[in-house]
């Protein structure tokens, strides 16, 4: 037996120890070809996955090196039937490639006449139009591109797609050296390995593709890098108009590209320009569920050679059906983390692209790229009446009652006292909640139904200092640029979603202009079901390597 800091389980699950000396090694490897499921203080769980290990090979990792990890970090023999689940996940990943044929047709080669033998045999594929030419040739009409990838890597087949892209309307951009507002600006090291990960030197392999960077390290930027590369017209999808506005900003402040260059999308076909931008919710707007998606039709009126899509981790179901049809497109997917609740993993994975770059967030940390950060998970008791309706209501009622804990209005008011020099944004789920710590701490707040023009004014003056306490709802979650941030206070959440904790986290990740450290608290009920749903949200952060300081609300002091 060896003293090392995993354990692989037969199951496909690797148990780590958190406190080990060589875990944060290991956690750096781990994380490239397995997903961290649970995190309590000790024994960190992570499981591999078919996604989880095309994804590494995707990104450049060999089935040697995840083996050779496993057994150089285990501390007992690895299980045979881990390496054989690695071994032939790997091996499936490549053995079929969809390649351009003739003018509506495409190519589906098999390396194996008995892996084409599977294929036909497919019903929902035959559907579409598969006709074998030979053992290992098939053709299938253009159209259906998408549908064929996503249905082959339902069955464990994901194909290559090596069928090349139309190169849409010639838009040159250019990235400038120095920006309209006189910076000095180019491209970080890690943003430029980003855009030649996705890229591949315009060959046919290259082209779509998912980059992972932690919020606040560019991702915006590297959207402006791969625009350059592909220099074509291009549609940007993103989460908010408050997103729109803040691109818009970035590619007219670093590009070459002029206004009028540069257009947002509200319903009216007029308003498409060689650079648009729109968001998933116009996208997916319909008066009635019998009423068809009417804008849709952005994807096809333009010859667009590049579709983006912010924040591609809450890509809605209905985007996915679009992005099926447009496969002929350069696909881009930037986000913080690839988690999505729904676990549409496959579609993501088939549709958008594989993840081509990923970038640790304690390495970028450690080069001042993003603010150095300290979690806490602050225990909040309950009074006996809240206590009281607790324990009588429902489960889903249960976690209502312990988010809404009003005692938590208390330490939410302490904490922005004693960081009353900071930059605090305190961020809940619940508006009656939310309505009450505006009120408490005499804050402006920003939720859904605030007009777009008083979003930017109110964010506007955070970020010039001229505001000190912002109260937001889940709208700030994605995409608000706040650099000036150094406190969250979380006091409340959508029950254990990983993704939004990983967001709200990188509200304040911006580095400081004077280096401080940021801090990031979350308040959760004591004794209640919000203790576990807080643990399956800190999941992701944990494996970037983020540990929470477990406190409770009468030792609480300025750290």
């Amino acid at each position: 037996m060896k003293d090392g800091p995993i354990i692989v389980q037969g199951d496909l699950t690797v148990l780590a120890e958190a406190r080990h000396p060589d875990y944060s090694k290991v956690r750096t490897y781990l994380s490239r070809f397995a997903e961290l499921i649970r995190s309590p203080e000790y024994i960190h769980t992570y499981t591999i996955s078919d996604v989880s290990i095309w994804n590494a090979i995707s990104s450049g990792m060999s089935v040697e090196e995840i083996i050779h990890v496993l057994h150089t970090y285990s501390r007992y023999p690895v299980p045979p039937q881990v390496e054989e689940f690695i071994t032939d996940m790997a091996s499936r990943y490549g053995l079929l490639s969809i390649l351009p044929c003739e003018e509506d047709l495409l190519l589906l080669k098999s390396r194996e006449p008995s892996v084409l033998d599977m294929v036909m045999n497919i019903r929902e594929i035959k559907q579409m139009g598969l006709r074998r030419l030979s053992p290992t040739e098939a053709v299938f009409p253009k159209q259906y591109r998408g549908e064929v990838k996503r249905r082959l890597t339902e069955e464990r087949l994901p194909p290559l797609d090596e069928a090349g892209y139309e190169p849409g309307a010639p838009l040159k951009v250019r990235l400038r050296r120095r920006s309209t507002r006189g910076e000095n600006f180019e491209l970080r090291w890690y943003q430029r390995e980003a855009v030649d990960s996705f890229w591949k030197d315009g060959g046919l392999r290259g082209g779509h593709g998912i980059i992972v960077l932690p919020c606040g390290a560019g991702k915006t930027i590297v959207g402006l890098a791969v625009m350059e590369k592909v220099s074509a017209e291009t549609l940007i999808v993103v989460t908010s108009r408050t997103a729109i506005h803040q691109w818009i900003e970035e590619i007219l402040d670093k590009t070459d590209l002029q206004a009028h260059q540069v257009k947002e999308y509200k319903g009216n076909a007029s308003e498409l320009a060689p650079v648009t931008l729109t968001t998933y919710q116009m996208l997916t707007y319909r008066r009635s569920r019998d009423e068809d998606f009417r804008h849709f039709s952005v994807f096809q009126n333009r010859q667009w050679g590049l579709i983006i899509y912010d924040e591609v981790h809450v890509l809605p179901a209905p985007v996915f059906r679009v992005t099926a049809l447009i496969q002929s497109r350069r696909r881009l997917g930037l986000t913080a983390t690839l988690i999505r609740e729904d676990g549409r993993e496959y579609d993501v994975f088939s549709l958008v692209g594989p993840k081509v770059y990923d970038a640790a967030w304690r390495g970028l940390e450690s080069e001042g790229f993003i603010a150095p950060v300290r979690c806490f998970e602050v225990r909040v008791p309950m009074t006996s009446r809240t206590w009281h309706s607790y324990i009588n209501a429902g489960k889903r009622q249960k976690f209502r009652i312990a988010s809404e804990n009003p005692l938590k209005d208390d330490v939410a008011a302490l904490i922005v006292e004693q960081h009353r020099n900071d930059g605090v944004l305190v961020i809940g789920h619940y508006i009656t909640q939310l309505k009450r710590m505006a009120q408490r701490l005499g804050a402006p707040i920003i939720t859904g139904s605030t007009p777009q023009k008083e979003r930017d004014e109110l964010y506007r003056r955070f970020r010039e200092g001229r505001m000190r306490v912002l109260i937001v709802s889940r709208v700030a979650n994605f995409a608000v640029n706040l650099p000036d941030a150094t406190v969250a206070v979380q006091i409340s959440g959508t029950f254990g979603s990983r993704q939004e904790e990983a967001q709200r986290l990188g509200r304040i990740l911006r580095p400081k202009r004077d280096g401080r450290v940021a801090r990031f608290y979350s308040l959760v009920s004591d004794g209640t079901v919000e203790v576990e749903f807080a643990e399956k949200r800190q999941l992701f952060l944990a494996e970037q390597g983020y540990m929470y300081e477990i406190v409770r609300m009468e030792d609480l002091v300025e750290p």
